[in-house]
């Protein structure tokens, strides 16, 4: 007899859409990121939208340590890429990852030298940018629709595993949308509104390209009715993958002085609490959404407190399914 979620073909078994393995079914072999910083800046810090940043961030926090701007893209993955080599020693080929800050921030004459040359690695298959959805327009998404489709590196070529010769690079962008509430995204000082992520995505998609967007989980003012709620609202982007976050607040931030100051504004989780609350999300998130991540990693001296411990990502997901299986229910099931 079939079972609710068998129906739908998750990845080893499971009862969500696992992004583990997703680059290996559809490429035919494993494709490791490596994180990159180009050096780039965002509309809220240098004045163009506003000052300061996202009132949580500290971009330090969420990079490795071969990742900084002061290194070539070059150096940056070839460091990058013998840091992965220790731990995915069958790995032969990899995503350059533009991730600091917004990558998509600049002219198309800079981000097209940027591209083409983290392209010019032998090892590198594709890039994943990571931006803001206020800092693209139809011009740099028509450029990025070209690459994808073999129209820009006359010449270039990658051996697959699953998919032999490729004269296309892979493209994929991720949108950090945070938060699917305008009141939310003006108070964490994002400077863009829910409607021009919606706009970006459906422009991103429209051209065919991969999309990813990013969530945080635990903003100020946001209570678990309104996390749940806005499922919804993720369900009705065209995106391939999403990313979620339990918010983090780490030491510095303009963040880490508003939860001194107020911090019943915000919904803190114990971890089993959390556990249960991203089953409740996963049950109401469409069955053929990748779940690239349900949680985050911030290095210890970054915060004040670690109020989980220092439990590593492939317990939480052991906890994860854990749970799912114990209340028989899966992504999906509540639509």
């Amino acid at each position: 007899m079939e079972l609710g979620y068998e129906k739908y073909g998750f990845p080893y078994g499971k009862r969500y859409n696992s992004f583990v393995g997703y680059f290996k079914k559809k490429y035919g072999e494993r494709l490791q990121k490596i994180v990159l910083d180009a050096g780039f800046t965002c509309p809220n810090r240098d004045g163009k939208v506003g000052r300061g940043g996202c009132t949580y961030c500290d971009n330090a926090a969420f990079h490795p340590s071969y990742s900084t701007a002061g290194k070539s893209l070059r150096q940056q993955m070839d460091e990058g890429i013998g840091f992965h080599k220790v731990r995915y020693r069958t790995t032969e080929h990899y995503l350059a990852y533009f991730q600091s800050f917004s990558n998509t921030y600049a002219s198309l004459d800079r981000l097209k030298v940027l591209y083409e040359e983290a392209l010019q690695h032998p090892d590198v298959v594709g890039i994943v940018i990571g931006t803001r959805p206020d800092c693209v327009d139809e011009q740099k998404l028509d450029y990025l629709a070209d690459l994808a489709q073999g129209r820009v590196l006359k010449g270039w070529s990658r051996s697959l595993a699953g998919t032999g010769e490729r004269t296309a690079p892979v493209v994929i962008v991720e949108y950090g949308i945070e938060s699917c509430y305008d009141r939310t995204l003006l108070r964490i000082n994002r400077g863009h509104d829910f409607e021009t992520a919606r706009r970006a995505v459906m422009m991103t998609a429209e051209r065919g390209l991969d999309v990813g967007a990013h969530f945080i989980l635990g903003l100020p003012g946001e209570t678990v009715r309104m996390m749940l709620d806005s499922c919804a609202m993720i369900n009705a982007l065209p995106i391939r993958s999403v990313k979620f976050h339990q918010l983090q607040i780490v030491k510095g931030t303009k963040m880490e002085k508003e939860y001194a100051e107020c911090p019943q504004d915000f919904e803190r989780f114990a971890l089993a609490e959390y556990i249960d609350f991203f089953v409740d999300m996963l049950e109401r998130l469409r069955p053929d959404l990748f779940i690239e991540r349900f949680v985050g990693e911030v290095p210890p001296r970054f915060v004040n407190e670690t109020p989980w411990g220092l439990i590593r990502n492939v317990e939480l997901l052991r906890l994860l399914e854990k749970r799912l299986d114990e209340r028989d229910t899966w992504q999906g099931r509540l639509l």
